[in-house]
C-alpha cells in the first residue's frame, strides 16, 4: 500500500502491484481495505504484513483477532503499543520505568505553553502525541524545534488541527556521536532475537529530523537499555528506538519508541540478508531465526536528505563535539565504564569476517539492480526545487531556500515514502538470495 500512484515505489521491478491507501484512514478502514485486499492474495496461506507507519500498526493491534487467518501478526495490544507510539504515554512509560527521558511538558492553553517553553529553555522540542492524527498536506511536522514564545503560541493555537495534545520537551544538545538508534525484532517467545545499534551520522533536519546517514556501530550501553525496556514492556515485534546522549550527566535519553520498522532498517541486513523484517517472517511461519551477524562500520544513506544535510550543516565547533560515554547502567557522569565508542572519534569497530560488507553502503534510492525508484525520486526532487527556485524569484523578499525548518512550518515536503504495509516474499525467496528483494525506505 501506498500513499500515491505516483510514489517511487511503485516503480520498484520488485513490486508486483500496489493498492492505494485512504487520505486520513482510521485503523477501522485500514482494517477493511486489508480484509478486501486478503480476498486477492495468490497463496493458500496466510501473507505477512509488515506495518510501516504509525497508523498501520495501531489498526493491525486494534483488529487482530479479525486479520488473523488472513495474515500473521505478532501477538500486539492495542494497549501495549499505545503506551509507546503515543509519545504523552512514553513519557509516562520512561517514568514508571526509571528510564532517562528528556524533561517533557503538556500545556493546556497558550499562555501556560508559552510559560513552559520559558521555563524548559529556549528552543524547546515541540511534539504532537499522536502523530499519526496529522492531517496530510497541514505543513505540521510530528516534531519540530521552536525557537521562540511567539511560535510556540502560534504552534499550540493548531492544537485542534493536528488532532492531539502538543508537547513541548528540554532540547538536549546535538553532537557528533550522540544519537544513536536500536532496531529490533521481540519474537514470539519475548526474545530479541535480531538486534542491532546504529550511530546517526547526519539528520535531516539537523539535530531532530530523520536519519539522512547512519552506520552500523556497537553500542552495548544502548542495546542493554532497549532490552530491558523490550522485557519489562512485554512487547512483541519489530522496533526502532531512538536515544540521545546527554553529555552533561553522561546518560542515554530516550526519545522516540516507534513499534514497526524505522527507515533505515535495511541499515543492519547482513551477510545473509538477515534483517528484523525477515527475522519476523521467519519466526511468524515457525522457522528457526538464525544468528544476526554484525556487519559494523557498514552505512545508510538517503541520498536526498544526505545531500541537503550537508549543504545546511551548521559549522561544527571541537568543544560542543566532545561528550561523555555513559557508564553503569544508563551512564554515570564521568563513568570509565563506557560500553560503547568514544564521542570525540569513534573507535574502529570490531573486526567482522565478511570483509568488504562491513564497508559496503545500503542507499535508499538507487540500487544498480533496480534503478527507477531512484530515478523517479531524483525527477521528483528535482522538480521540487524548480518550483522553489521559480516561487523565489517571483517573491524576492520571501527567503524559501532549501534549508530545514525552525518553526512550525515545513519547509520541504517529504518525499514519497514506501507502503505502510507490505507483503514479504515465499520461504523460497528468503532461503534463496535474500539481497534480492530489498526494502527501500526514506
Amino acid at each position: 500500500m501506498i500513499e500515491s500512484l505516483t510514489s517511487p515505489v511503485a516503480r520498484s521491478r520488485y513490486v508486483r502491484g500496489v493498492h492505494l491507501s485512504p487520505d486520513a484512514p482510521s485503523p477501522a478502514e485500514l482494517a477493511r481495505l486489508l480484509l478486501t485486499l486478503s480476498d486477492g492474495l495468490p497463496g493458500p496461506g496466510p501473507a505477512l504484513l509488515v506495518p510501516m507507519d504509525d497508523i498501520t500498526a495501531l489498526a493491525l493491534a486494534e483488529h487482530r483477532t479479525e486479520l488473523l487467518g488472513r495474515y500473521l501478526l505478532p501477538d500486539q495490544t492495542p494497549e501495549r503499543l499505545v503506551r509507546v507510539a503515543d509519545k504523552a504515554a512514553l513519557a509516562e512509560t520512561c517514568r514508571a520505568f526509571n528510564l532517562p527521558h528528556p524533561r517533557t511538558e503538556i500545556p493546556a492553553g497558550a499562555d501556560e505553553a508559552a510559560a513552559m517553553a520559558w521555563s524548559l529553555g529556549l528552543p524547546v522540542v515541540a511534539k504532537w502525541s499522536r502523530p499519526w492524527l496529522l492531517p496530510a498536506g497541514s505543513g505540521l511536522r510530528s516534531t519540530s524545534i521552536v525557537r521562540s514564545l511567539a511560535e510556540v503560541r502560534a504552534l499550540y493555537a493548531r492544537t485542534p488541527q493536528a488532532g492531539s495534545r502538543l508537547l513541548l520537551q528540554r532540547l538536549l544538545p546535538a553532537g557528533r556521536n550522540l544519537d544513536w538508534f536500536f532496531h529490533g525484532y521481540a519474537d514470539s517467545t519475548g526474545g530479541c532475537s535480531a538486534a542491532a545499534t546504529g550511530c546517526k551520522e547526519r539528520s535531516w533536519p539537523h539535530g531532530a529530523g530523520l536519519t539522512a546517514v547512519g552506520r552500523w556501530t556497537p553500542n552495548p550501553a544502548v542495546e542493554r537499555i532497549a532490552r530491558e525496556l523490550l522485557a519489562a514492556l512485554g512487547h512483541r515485534g519489530v522496533v526502532d528506538l531512538d536515544l540521545r546522549l546527554d553529555r552533561s550527566t553522561g546518560t542515554y535519553h530516550l526519545l522516540d519508541f516507534n513499534p514497526r520498522p524505522g527507515a533505515q532498517f535495511r541499515l543492519f541486513a547482513d551477510r545473509e540478508g538477515l534483517d528484523v523484517v525477515r527475522a519476523m517472517h521467519l519466526d511468524l511461519t515457525g522457522r528457526r531465526v538464525p544468528p544476526h551477524s554484525p556487519a559494523y562500520g557498514r552505512r545508510f544513506v538517503v541520498e536526498n536528505y544526505a545531500a541537503l544535510a550537508v549543504l545546511t550543516s551548521p559549522r561544527r565547533r571541537p568543544d560542543a563535539e566532545r561528550g561523555i560515554e555513559g557508564g553503569a547502567r544508563y551512564g554515570v557522569a564521568g563513568g570509565t565504564e563506557t560500553g560503547a565508542i568514544p564521542v570525540a572519534e569513534p573507535a574502529a569497530e570490531p573486526a567482522t569476517e565478511y570483509g568488504d560488507l562491513s564497508r559496503r553502503v545500503e542507499t535508499a534510492w538507487f540500487a544498480a539492480d533496480d534503478p527507477a525508484p531512484g530515478f523517479a525520486m531524483t525527477w521528483a526532487w528535482l522538480r521540487h526545487a524548480l518550483r522553489k527556485g521559480l516561487l523565489a524569484l517571483r517573491l524576492p523578499g520571501r527567503s524559501e531556500g532549501l534549508r530545514p525548518a525552525t518553526g512550525p512550518a515545513t519547509a520541504l515536503p517529504s518525499p514519497p515514502q514506501s507502503p505502510p504495509a507490505a507483503r514479504v516474499p515465499s520461504q523460497e525467496a528468503c532461503e534463496g538470495d535474500m539481497t534480492k528483494g530489498r526494502a527501500r525506505q526514506a
